[in-house]
């Protein structure tokens, strides 16, 4: 075989390897400054209802990362009414960072899939035009599975962000960390945080 073929063979097959490596890498976060706000963004899960104040992922995340973070935590909130609050909360924070946990109300009420993932894509496009990057949280179904519904991942993927999909089906699998069957309790909270952190430094948000 000649030199020139075998070089138009490398070539592609480079390229298509370029391609894979590119695709396949996780998603990263841009660098957190000292000084960069983290806006967490969700119904109760994040207000912290279950726990004190003081111990809602939020204020833990705080104190794990030395970077602010703002409860914008709202109790029994759906994702329609989180599409409409979101826009001027991000123009008034200027977060370098959402962390988006929400859904669980619909989950509750039954809503249908399509629609929760619906709102959740209005709520990552809306930080997509502000450039605020975007780390999910994935909510799981409220029944005996503790599953989330595959529309975490499947956004996860279209808007190629972070994803934490794990944590809350272990916290609210485990009696001892949580206060009801759907809130977990201060140490389930404190988990919790401590997973984002881990996904933070996965990501290169922070350093390792």
């Amino acid at each position: 075989m000649s030199t020139n073929r075998i070089h138009l063979l490398i070539v592609p097959l480079f390229a298509v390897l370029l391609l894979f490596t590119a695709c396949s890498k996780a998603p990263q976060l841009p660098p957190l400054a000292a000084d960069a706000t983290i806006l967490a963004f969700g119904d109760s899960l994040t207000f912290g209802t279950g726990a004190g104040e003081s111990e809602s992922y939020p204020a833990v995340l705080t104190s794990l990362t030395g970077r602010k973070v703002i409860n914008a935590g709202v109790p029994g909130e759906v994702s329609a009414t989180g599409v409409q609050r979101l826009s001027g909360l991000l123009e008034l924070v200027h977060p370098a960072l959402l962390i988006l946990c929400h859904g669980g109300n619909d989950l509750l009420a039954h809503q249908n899939h399509q629609l929760i993932a619906d709102n959740l894509r209005a709520m990552m496009r809306i930080a997509a035009e502000q450039s605020v990057p975007v780390l999910l949280v994935a909510v799981p179904e409220p029944n005996l599975s503790l599953k989330p519904p595959p529309l975490y991942e499947e956004l996860a993927k279209e808007f190629h962000v972070p994803i934490e999909a794990k944590i809350l089906p272990h916290i609210l699998s485990k009696g001892n960390l949580k206060s009801d069957y759907i809130h977990p309790n201060a140490a389930g909270y404190r988990m919790l945080a401590e997973a984002l952190l881990k996904l933070l430094k996965k990501s290169g948000a922070l350093p390792v």
